[in-house]
């Protein structure tokens, strides 16, 4: 991982030295001017001067922010910054006409009708990141002029003060947010609009009865959170994030457990109590251990009881989205809940003493939560992560956030106190132990340190860690030692002295124990100051009761001897020598196993087990605190008793087999070869050979016994195979693993994905465990009138345009894996893809060419391969569908159908070989094949081809393929009319060329070629390994006994969170294009690796070479994803670092996995909520809109009632899926202006539903003049908006000016021909004006205005207003030019119609107010007066109209 690196001042100064000046690249104290530079950037194409001034209010800004300059580049930025004011100036003052003021306000005005009104009338079509966006920038200009009109001593105009005061109420509606825009304007987003959402809302916004402030003035929206984070001190963002939380989570488990279809916006009591049921579980179950009663009281009238749930949630959010690092440590947030909850429930109620209500003991002032409670705690952890030296301290000297935590463990954490005393021990952290400094000394002394486990690095520790298994191996080995060593050959025939040495056993497994305790002291023997009492008192009884059964045991074993040693032997005669030792012996051996009995039966009855750890007998906490250290994790947390079942038996099995291997093979062999070497008495010739005897025995079995210890992990890899393999096969994992197994299966996927991926709740029948891994049947193909054809299409499809757009298939591979998107009802049979029908029609007319070998065995040969089967009958299928839809002619359609109706009546009945000619159908093939050639050209020139097409193929089915007797019936069908020469000749008896043909008749064209034209080769498809790799896994899939997906509303809501640090996210052109040592680089190696992934690749972005992809930007970023995304391959080469490779591959790739996710889900939320003829529709199916589903039969499968659209399915996985990536350093990147930062862009605005968390660094200046800035730090997250606030009125205007050429055109045409023929012909130039109106209107009427809603005709009409007065007033002022081209006439057609257009818009509503008496009396008493105060001249507007038309008469 590289290491961070901090903003040099060479860096700032060089990236700010660029000539784009970049407003995202600043030091971190003058944040606050980026939105200034970024509106400054944006209005600088169409006004440089504003854009001059913008930036000197920034500059004057940041002086104001920063006046020492004292931050880190913030000299430097303002030295550029005044170099780039200083060339704009001199620039910009060149082109100014106006003063800076009046440039400013004209340019506001301007920006304000152009966009921000422009939006507002748009309505819905507006996107909301636009308005807002169109807000801020409106504000921040404003922000300058206010500014420069200070500098200039003059006054705003009302009319800017009235707008700008518009500006701020409306831009307090457009609030940031994250997935729920919870403000006033985002009431009509799609997400608002589910009633689980609405509810959750309504709920919070209850605040009645709460005590808020006397001074504090709430806002009308105000709810439950805003008053908690008043009391307690809650940051503001801290609050919004956490409202959003809530309300998700209780919309989840709403939607999840207790949806009904048409519910009412009423949160429903059942999910707000499940969800308070999980989030305090951890918290009951912490004041139960610590024996402490909960601070969760309910108050006893009912109406109150929602209100106090949501306020007890919402402080426990609060509290834990505020703790920063102290979500490390989860009973830590308990203890401070647990107090703050406390106070909660007294400042609901009102103190009998005063009778007021009680404040919270930190106060209530801003920021109080995190400078009085997550502050001190922080600061510990701080201090303690400095002890460490990096990790490189002994881990005794240090806590980590589990050991701090685990200082809440017990009741001595209530000594804290709250509000936390200062003084406390917790708080007492010693920088270094120095015993001269008293202070230091005691803090020493009263440091915490670790509580339960210091970590201390030993080789002791691989037998610590698994002295069951070494105590088991060694015990058996003594045993099959012993029993080998009596010499029978059956092992169980042993007798009772054998049986006794056998017993030993337990003496070696008590040494064993005593070693163990030894061990544990000698491990934990650094923690001894921090340890308990108690825990103390159990390493030490651990060693005394160790040592004492090994003494015992002994002993007893001892007097079982003849002859025992002195002390048995006083034993014994304290006994008695009559009593009976080996009884004694194997009574010390039962009381020894005692306890491990009462474990068999724990093991064996966990559920005892768990029902004893919960209860608080002093006997019970006895006995599991010698059997284990009482901590709060870990408890309860036991298999279930059918698991241990199977896993004992597994191991009972390993072990069984391993150690008669052992015995047999091992053991047993060596026992004749040591009783050799070691003789029976010693050899006092030959003193050492004793000693060199036991060498050689050592020596024989030292390696037996090490193969004895690991040959235990051979024996395992062995039976998990063998058992892996046999549940495997049950399981049916990996059922289809090559491309002839997917062929031969996939007739069987679209029934195995309906039974598995997609919801059945009513009826779900299926059996469970072991039932169902033996009669689990795969349902057949379904029928394609069905509903399941088209939920199949609906997924697989998907699939496959995914391995398009990783380029893993090309375009033609893609054409022939995909299924038919749009369901012909037509057909009753499923449509498969092309690749499986491959060659499957040439193999059917080659057989029925040859069906005089074949004979009447001829069909049966089709339908036993079901593939040639579907293909034949979908051919015939479409073609009959084509052939109708072309043919148009009366009697040409008569005959058509009678052939068709003729080859119909013989396949029903079975007779189609037997009546007609089948080795014809060779040269009707081809001629259907270049028919549908010409289908797909749809070129008008081909129609004569076309027309002598049908003619071959009516010749060919009437001459060749059909029966003499029938052919007089056709030639009477279409030579019955005298005046037809040749059928199919006429314009109106073939419909082609096709004109505007829908998206499905291409489809279905496309089709139907792929199947009549496919070769052998389409075998293969896919080629690429990795594609073939994904269908494999995915059908395989389909076939196990997976659990059944659940509908979109039962599913679990969950987020992704993927860490980044500074790693490298794309590719840089450089790296790809330089080449290594070698000669090589990384692209050419890509190239070479994946060929054939490179070659679709420039397929898809339709580029023929590399040097192309040079010519664009979006191409040269397409270039860097595609090597980015297969950069993994190469970690495994070598070619670069693992590392490097690893985090390319790591984020690109993860990121767009999670977006697969995303994908998923909004599929699966539609089909789970579109109707039946709404998955018939298409591909573009889930982008229109959805017709009301309440009364049909899958409407109880849908989620909500109602209107569906796409953006309701993309509501839908936002409530259900969150992806984040966690990028450290992102805002350090984006301000130094680093590439990483414009990668991740990159991918978020290739994934707008990516979500970017980092922390982001500011310099902020102190009070003091004198004192350096402090720094603060923010914890952001932000995500992609993409506004396209210019396009709209650009747009509408674009279309006026287009709309309005084309009427003066078609009015200068209309006017060159009523001049021709104005003599002659005045009657019919009137019909024709007449009928083009007629026509005009009706378009317009019936076509445009149905689809306008009224703030589109507002719109409209605002477009072409100005548009047709602009054109007037331009071709007035070339009018030279237009008399010469001769279009002044045109001009002054265009300026009458123009005139009487507007005079209708204006007159129209004073002439419909004028039915009203009121207006009609304001109107006339208005007259009167002009008329009586003699401003109303009527005889000069009669004497005025009058010289008009004289001087008009003159000029004529």
């Amino acid at each position: 991982m590289p290491k961070m690196q901090r903003i040099l001042r060479s860096q700032t100064a060089g990236i700010i030295g660029l000539g784009t000046f970049d407003s995202e690249v600043l030091p971190s104290s003058l944040v606050e001017i980026a939105p200034i530079l970024r509106v400054a950037n944006e209005v600088e194409e169409y006004n440089p001067r504003v854009a001059y001034l913008c930036r000197y209010y920034a500059f004057d800004k940041a002086h104001k922010l920063d006046p020492s300059s004292s931050g880190r580049g913030v000299r430097q930025y303002k030295t550029a910054l005044l170099q780039r004011l200083e060339r704009e100036n001199e620039l910009t003052l060149e082109g100014r006409v106006k003063s800076d003021a009046r440039e400013l306000q004209s340019f506001y005005q301007h920006y304000y009708q152009k966009y921000i009104q422009a939006l507002q009338n748009a309505g819905d079509k507006a996107d909301r990141e636009s308005i807002s966006k169109a807000y801020q920038t409106a504000n921040i200009i404003f922000e300058v002029l206010k500014a420069v009109n200070t500098t200039q001593d003059m006054e705003l105009n009302r009319e800017i003060l009235e707008t700008q005061d518009e500006v701020v109420q409306t831009k307090k509606m457009f609030v940031p947010y994250n997935i729920l825009p919870l403000d006033p304007n985002g009431a009509n987003q799609a997400i608002m609009q589910f009633p689980e959402i609405q509810g959750a809302v309504y709920a919070l916004r209850n605040i009645r009865g709460l005590p808020w402030p006397k001074d504090y003035k709430k806002n009308k929206d105000a709810d439950i959170l805003d008053w908690l984070g008043l009391m307690f001190g809650f940051q503001k963002d801290n609050v919004a994030n956490q409202r959003e939380h809530l309300i998700l989570l209780l919309a989840n488990v709403h939607i999840r457990k207790f949806w009904k279809p048409n519910q009412q916006s009423k949160l429903d009591e059942r999910a707000l109590t499940q969800v308070m049921k999980k989030l305090f579980k951890n918290y009951k179950m912490w004041c139960k251990y610590l024996g402490r009663k909960s601070s969760l009281w309910l108050p006893t009238i009912e109406q109150k009881v929602q209100q106090r749930k949501l306020l007890y949630m919402g402080l426990y959010l609060l509290i834990w989205g505020e703790a920063a690092n102290l979500r490390l440590m989860p009973e830590c947030l308990c203890y401070i809940y647990h107090h703050m909850a406390f106070e909660l429930f007294h400042m609901l109620t009102i103190d009998p003493m005063t009778g007021e209500n009680v404040i919270q003991a930190n106060g209530c002032e801003k920021e109080a939560f995190l400078r009085k409670v997550v502050a001190p705690i922080y600061d510990v952890i701080a201090k303690e992560a400095e002890r460490s030296k990096g990790g490189i301290s002994e881990n005794s000297e240090w806590r980590n956030y589990d050991d701090l935590n685990e200082y809440f463990w017990s009741a001595d954490c209530f000594q804290l106190g709250w509000p936390m005393r200062a003084d406390a021990d917790f708080f007492c952290v010693p920088y270094k132990l120095d015993f001269d400094n008293d202070h230091e000394l005691a803090n020493r002394y009263r440091w915490i340190g670790k509580v339960n486990f210091v970590e201390i690095r030993s080789f002791w520790h691989i037998f610590r860690s698994f002295d069951r298994m070494w105590s088991f191996f060694i015990l058996c080995l003594q045993v099959m030692i012993v029993v080998a060593w009596n010499g029978s050959d059956d092992p169980f025939a042993v007798s009772y002295g054998d049986a006794l040495r056998v017993l030993t056993v337990f003496i070696t497994a008590a040494i064993l124990k005593l070693g163990q305790a030894i061990l544990d002291i000698i491990l934990c023997w650094k923690a001894k100051q921090n340890m308990s009492l108690y825990v103390k008192l159990r390493y030490i009884l651990k060693v005394v009761s160790a040592a004492a059964w090994v003494f015992v045991l002994s002993v007893t074993y001892a007097c079982t001897w003849d002859n025992p040693p002195g002390f048995a032997q006083t034993i014994r005669s304290w006994i008695g020598n009559e009593a009976s030792f080996p009884s004694l012996f194997i009574l010390a051996i039962v009381i020894y196993l005692s306890p491990n009995m009462l474990a068999a039966v724990f093991f064996l009855f966990p559920s005892i087990y768990q029902f004893l750890e919960r209860l608080n007998y002093r006997i019970v906490m006895l006995m599991i605190w010698w059997s284990q250290p009482c901590l709060y994790v870990g408890r309860a947390m036991h298999e279930s008793a059918f698991s241990r079942f199977k896993y004992t038996m597994f191991w009972a099995l390993v072990i069984v087999t391993k150690l008669a291997f052992s015995y047999y093979i091992e053991i047993k062999p060596l026992v004749g070869p040591t009783k050799a070497m070691i003789p029976t008495f010693p050899n006092g010739f030959f003193p050492h050979a004793q000693n060199k005897k036991i060498g050689a025995c050592v020596a024989l079995w030292t390696p037996i016994t090490l193969v004895y210890f690991m040959d235990t992990q051979i024996w395992y890899a062995l039976f998990s195979t063998l058992f892996g393999g046999i549940y495997g096969a049950y399981q049916r994992i990996g059922e289809i693993r090559t491309l002839e197994m997917l062929r031969s299966r996939f007739h069987l996927l679209p029934g195995a994905f309906n039974a598995n991926l997609f919801p059945n709740e009513k009826n779900d029948s299926r059996k469970k465990g072991i039932k169902a891994i033996f009669s689990r049947r795969i349902t057949k193909a379904p029928s394609n009138k069905g509903k399941e054809a088209a939920r199949f299409a609906k997924l697989w499809n998907p699939i496959i345009t995914s391995f398009r757009e990783e380029d893993l298939i090309s375009n033609r591979e893609m054409d022939l894996l995909l299924v038919p998107y749009r369901v012909d009802c037509e057909l009753g049979f499923m449509q498969w893809p092309p690749f499986l029908l491959a060659n499957k029609v040439q193999t059917a007319v080659c057989m029925a060419r040859d069906s005089s070998v074949y004979g009447s065995d001829l069909g049966e040969r089709i339908e036993a391969d079901s593939y040639m089967s579907c293909a034949v009958r979908e051919c015939y299928a479409s073609l009959k569908s084509i052939i109708k839809h072309l043919v148009q002619g009366e009697h040409e359609k008569q005959a058509v159908d009678f052939i068709f109706a003729k080859i119909d009546s013989h396949a029903e009945a079975g007779t189609l070989i037997n009546e007609f000619r089948m080795s014809a159908v060779t040269h009707l093939y081809c001629q259907f094949v270049e028919l549908i050639k010409y289908l797909r050209e749809n070129n008008k020139n081909d129609r004569d081809q076309v027309v002598i097409l049908f003619l071959d193929m009516l010749e060919v089915v009437t001459r060749d393929l059909m029966m003499a007797d029938e052919l007089d019936h056709i030639v009477s069908l279409v030579h019955s009319d005298l005046d037809i020469c040749q059928p199919f000749t006429s314009e109106v008896a073939l419909r082609f060329p096709v004109v505007q043909p829908t998206v499905a008749w291409r489809e279905k064209i496309e089709r139907l070629y792929l199947l009549l034209t496919t070769k052998e080769s389409a075998m293969d498809v896919p080629s690429n390994l990795e594609a073939r790799r994904r269908i494999s896994f995915f059908s395989s899939s389909l076939f196990m006994d997976i659990p059944k997906a659940p509908s979109v509303h039962n599913m679990l809501s969950f987020s992704v969170l993927t860490p980044h640090y500074r790693e490298q996210v794309l590719f840089r052109l450089e790296d790809l294009e330089t080449p290594n040592e070698d000669g090589l680089t990384i692209l050419s190696y890509l190239q070479q690796m994946f060929p054939d992934e490179w070659t679709n690749f420039l397929e898809r972005i339709k580029c023929a070479t590399h040097a192309e992809l040079r010519e664009s930007e979006e191409l040269e970023e397409e270039l860097r994803l595609w090597a980015s995304y297969r950069w993994a391959t190469l970690t495994r080469t070598g070619f670069l670092s693992a590392s490097i490779s690893f985090s390319i591959e790591h984020t690109v790739n993860s990121i767009r996995g999670m977006m697969y996710y995303k994908k998923a889900l909004e599929l699966q939320a539609f089909l789970d909520m579109s109707r039946d003829e709404d998955l018939m529709k298409g591909n573009d199916a889930m982008e229109s809109s959805c017709t009301e589903n309440s009364d049909t039969e899958n409407s109880d499968d849908s989620l909500r009632g109602g209107r569906l659209s796409g953006t309701d399915c993309q509501a839908v996985a936002d409530m259900k899926f969150t992806c984040v990536v966690s990028c450290q350093q992102y805002g350090i990147d984006k301000r130094s202006g680093s590439p990483l930062a414009q990668d991740i862009l990159r991918l978020m605005k290739r994934y707008p539903s990516l979500r970017i968390a980092y922390i982001d660094e500011v310099e902020e200046s102190g009070n003091d003049r004198q004192k350096k800035n402090i720094k603060v730090y923010y914890s952001c997250l932000v995500k992609v908006s993409d506004p396209h606030q210019a396009l709209l009125l650009d747009q509408i205007y674009g279309i006026s000016w287009l709309v309005i050429f084309a009427i003066v055109f078609v009015t200068k045409i209309l006017s060159a021909w009523r001049r021709k023929l104005s003599a002659k012909s005045q009657s019919l130039i009137r019909i024709i004006n007449g009928l083009i109106f007629v026509t005009f209107v009706p378009i317009v009427t019936l076509i445009a205005l149905p689809h306008m809603s009224m703030q589109d005709i507002v719109i409209f009409i605002l477009a072409f207003v100005p548009t047709g007065w602009g054109m007037l007033q331009i071709a007035q002022a070339l009018k030279p030019l237009v008399q010469v081209v001769g279009l002044w006439e045109s001009v002054k057609t265009l300026a009458r119609n123009y005139e009487m257009v507007m005079g209708l818009l204006l007159f129209t509503p004073v002439a419909f107010l004028s039915l009203f008496p009121f207006i009609s009396f304001f109107q006339t008493r208005m007259l009167f007066n002009q008329w009586f105060s003699g401003d109303l001249q009527i005889l000069s507007m009669f004497r005025g109209r009058r010289n008009a038309r004289y001087s008009y008469n003159k000029r004529e």
